[in-house]
């Protein structure tokens, strides 16, 4: 992978960029759908291209678990598998690790949890997390880590933070496949002491990337945007930075303000599967009422497939019918709109203009449409 800074925008930390990698050239900012199981829900390969997504992440805890990576490697990697020729990301597994899974017993080796799937007992290690993660081929992979839930103590977060460092150190010494580029994470909570200590041991391991991990997880858009203020800073700006999990388009835009590159959330196929659209007019519940005889698009300025084609009427039709074209058309939607979003933040920040065009993007889209 190669990272090229392009532009900053002269009124914010926010940049342009481009990743270079063996599937393609990925601009940035960029926003990442999420394809958890080596599939973004109810969308095939080429539905997301026409949607305008270069990169997605999928889910190396999940993929372990079925089909096995094995099984991928088998079937000549993920992009092969999945028949997706663009940017795969794969994460590491630590976060689903300790959110999914009821019982589980961390250590300083690694950690034992039970299988969703079957109840057998598993283990993953900073070793075998990344040994997954090069049998499934992904062009970006991500150390093992601790992520703490919020609130938690500080020593709970030092501890965590220190097991993040030395998990991230024993990833590198293992990590083999040179087409393949490895990315360390930066945690410690909420606590500037923790995040600043993490970050700079990190960088001391010159990692080919930096991702931030352990927010968007109840500490709310006020305190993530503090912790954003002073870690952002901190990671070399030569190199790709990445925000885990989030989100929300004022989380993201709040964060690319702040210099951040890459982003992945699984809200806009979420939403979409649950009725939920994100228009610049405000987020629609196609299951209102109100949209029973109403022929407009969902969004009368989008040009995605899902509006240049299909009422608002029709739309809340398929959902109460139950028919699963409904929630693929509003799930293409919103991804087209996360994209979208994010060509427009790429195109403020060449004009020096980003500030302008968040204030003015958000009032439109934080409106409550209902």
């Amino acid at each position: 992978m190669d990272f090229r800074l392009i532009k900053t925008d002269k009124h914010s930390s926010a940049r342009c960029g481009e990743l270079k990698t063996l599937h393609g050239v990925v601009p940035t900012p960029v926003f990442m759908p999420v394809g958890t199981q080596g599939t973004v829900k109810t969308l095939t390969p080429e539905y997301m291209k026409k949607a305008g997504a270069s990169a997605i992440l999928c889910n190396t805890y999940h993929l372990s678990l079925r089909p096995g990576e094995d099984v991928v490697y088998n079937g000549g990697g993920l992009h092969k598998f999945m028949g997706w020729d663009n940017l795969i990301i794969t994460d590491s597994g630590g976060y689903q690790v300790f959110s999914l899974s009821e019982f589980t017993k961390v250590s300083d080796n690694g950690v034992e949890f039970k299988s969703p799937v079957d109840g057998s007992s598993k283990f993953f290690s900073p070793e075998i997390a990344v040994k997954i993660q090069e049998d499934l081929g992904a062009d970006i992979i991500m150390a093992f880590d601790e992520c703490v839930p919020y609130p938690c103590e500080m020593d709970m977060a030092r501890t965590a933070m220190e097991r993040t460092v030395d998990w991230a150190k024993r990833c590198l010494s293992v990590h083999t496949r040179e087409d393949q580029t490895l990315f360390g994470i930066v945690q410690g909570s909420v606590f500037k002491e923790l995040r600043i200590e993490c970050a700079e041991k990190l960088i001391d391991l010159n990692f080919d990337g930096y991702a931030i991990g352990g927010l968007s997880v109840g500490e709310g858009r006020v305190l993530m945007n503090q912790v954003l203020d002073y870690i952002v800073g901190y990671l070399p700006s030569n190199k790709p930075r990445y925000l885990m999990g989030v989100g929300f388009p004022g989380d993201i835009l709040d964060a690319v303000e702040r210099g951040v590159d890459m982003f992945d959330c699984i809200i806009p196929t979420r939403n979409g599967r649950n009725g939920s659209a994100f228009t610049l007019e405000g987020k629609r519940n196609i299951l209102n009422s109100k949209y029973k005889y109403d022929n407009l698009p969902l969004d009368k300025e989008c040009n995605c497939y899902t509006c240049k084609n299909f009422s608002r009427s029709y739309l809340r039709h398929l959902f109460y019918a139950k028919e699963v074209l409904g929630l693929a058309l509003l799930s293409l939607h919103n991804i087209y709109f996360f994209t979208e979003m994010m060509r427009m933040v790429r195109e403020s920040i060449m004009n020096n203009e980003f500030l302008r065009f968040k204030s003015e993007f958000l009032s439109s889209v934080e409106k409550n449409a209902a």
